[in-house]
């Protein structure tokens, strides 16, 4: 059966991941701070055949990160899931150094360590994503601290890709442009959320990804509307 850790598995692209990988033969270890919407993927997840367990972490706390990948790494995992962020969005006159730090925290710190604590123990043929974001490749006003985030987890994922070529391990890198999932609601301003892209997309090419022969990585993968850029 594969282990499958996917972060920021409660709702919007997590969600949608999780229930794309969902069979009968998966584990899905399903991280999130909400319990009830965790559930609910959850529920989702084992109607289409698939096991699932509840991992509820604070991603902003390494303590509480260090004690989950205790929790996970009774066994090795054959699909680790980058997913979960936040996107703290002000112009750097505003910006203030609580949101930096919870930026860094979670975007940068929590993934770091969920690398270092899960990684080295997975098997030749899994398979690293992260889930990125078109703020990983260009500046976008008032994200100064989101884009330095997702460039910088964009650097340190590649490096990490040389390392575990020779394990036979591949590290694939996502990058959606704009997506119609809750941290808009967050977002001052008037967004059209009805043309941005659906989390299934991504969920979509996240799968085609993973379904390459083992020997054959995808590395990068950026994803947008047609017409272009919101």
């Amino acid at each position: 059966m594969q282990r499958v850790l996917i972060t920021g598995a409660s709702r919007g692209i997590g969600r949608a991941i999780a229930e794309i990988l969902a069979t009968p033969q998966t584990l899905l270890l399903l991280h999130g701070r909400d319990q009830q919407a965790l559930e609910e993927t959850a529920a989702a997840c084992k109607q289409a055949g698939a096991k699932a367990e509840l991992l509820i972490c604070d991603l902003s706390k390494p303590a509480l990160v260090e004690r989950m990948i205790d929790q996970i790494s009774t066994s090795p995992l054959d699909v680790f899931v980058n997913n979960a962020g936040v996107g703290m969005v002000n112009p750097l006159e505003q910006m203030t150094r609580e949101e930096w730090d919870l930026t860094v925290a979670v975007n940068i710190t929590a993934p770091f360590l969920l690398y270092r604590g899960l990684v080295p123990t997975m098997p030749s043929g899994s398979s690293v994503v992260n889930i990125l974001s078109g703020a990983a490749k260009s500046g976008i006003p008032g994200w100064s601290s989101y884009c330095m985030s997702k460039f910088a987890m964009d650097g340190f994922a590649k490096a990490v890709r040389e390392e575990l070529r020779a394990k036979g391990v591949r590290v694939i890198n996502i990058y959606p442009n704009a997506t119609d999932t809750d941290i808009w609601e967050q977002v001052p301003g008037d967004w059209p959320r009805e043309k941005m892209m659906r989390p299934e997309s991504v969920a979509t090419a996240v799968k085609a990804a993973l379904d390459q022969p083992p020997n054959i990585v995808v590395e990068d993968i950026s994803l947008g509307i047609i017409q272009g850029r919101l």
